[in-house]
């Protein structure tokens, strides 16, 4: 993508009302006004279901469509990308979809303690760069993080192409003793996929699919006493 289309997003991105661009500072003092009062954003009680590392925000946008009385939430850090998913909720007229632009490592200063329902991990990058580190977004600090804004018994789930890192989140939930309630390393071939895993796939997702990458797909909550070890 060219500089000035960048730029122009960017500039449309400060005129939509479903795109919030919260600066690092206001995160870190707390001064965030959402956090804790996204039902006063929506204007309904309704649940909140965030998807993380949203892309284009086909799939909050798809699961918007398909869940009126559900508000997502795609989080990113590339407004670029996102605009996509924010100029298409606009123009179909749906409300209960919103984009936050900010670092995946400062979810927790966007989220209260027990704001989220569920959160959608959709084909991230498998080496999430965070503090000149290479860590994944189902490492065990992420985990904390999902662990403290979703409400008791609030689901996660991951679905990727990338068979390690599907591998490699069953092994971190093993260490916090949490058995999955869905695992599946080639979501497609199971007739029990559920509706919202096999019903929306993104641009990148029917690439994969059509070179026949299998779909791996992960759904697990957190005990109350999950730690890791």
């Amino acid at each position: 993508m060219g500089s000035k289309n960048k730029l122009k997003r960017f500039k449309e991105n400060e005129s939509f009302e479903n795109v919030i661009q919260p600066s690092r500072a206001d995160l870190l003092s707390q001064s965030f006004e959402h956090r804790g009062a996204w039902s006063t954003f929506f204007k309904n009680k309704n649940p909140i279901v965030v998807e993380l590392g949203c892309g284009k925000g086909e799939y909050s946008v798809g699961l918007a469509r398909k869940n009126p009385n559900i508000n997502y939430i795609g989080v990113d850090i590339k407004g670029a990308r996102f605009w996509r998913g924010a100029k298409t909720a606009l123009h179909e007229g749906l409300k209960n979809v919103a984009f936050v632009r900010t670092q995946i490592e400062l979810i927790e200063r966007v989220f209260a303690s027990g704001e989220v329902s569920e959160i959608w991990i959709t084909f991230p990058d498998p080496q999430y760069k965070f503090k000149r580190k290479h860590h994944r977004l189902t490492n065990p600090v992420f985990l904390r993080s999902y662990q403290q804004m979703l409400k008791p018994q609030g689901v996660v789930h991951l679905k990727t192409d990338a068979a390690f890192l599907h591998g490699y989140t069953l092994g971190v939930l093993d260490g916090w003793d949490i058995k999955p309630e869905m695992a599946h390393h080639d979501i497609y071939q199971y007739v029990h996929a559920p509706a919202d895993v096999i019903g929306i796939q993104t641009f990148y997702e029917q690439q994969y699919r059509e070179q026949d990458i299998p779909i791996t797909y992960l759904k697990f909550s957190f005990p109350t006493d999950a730690t890791t070890k």
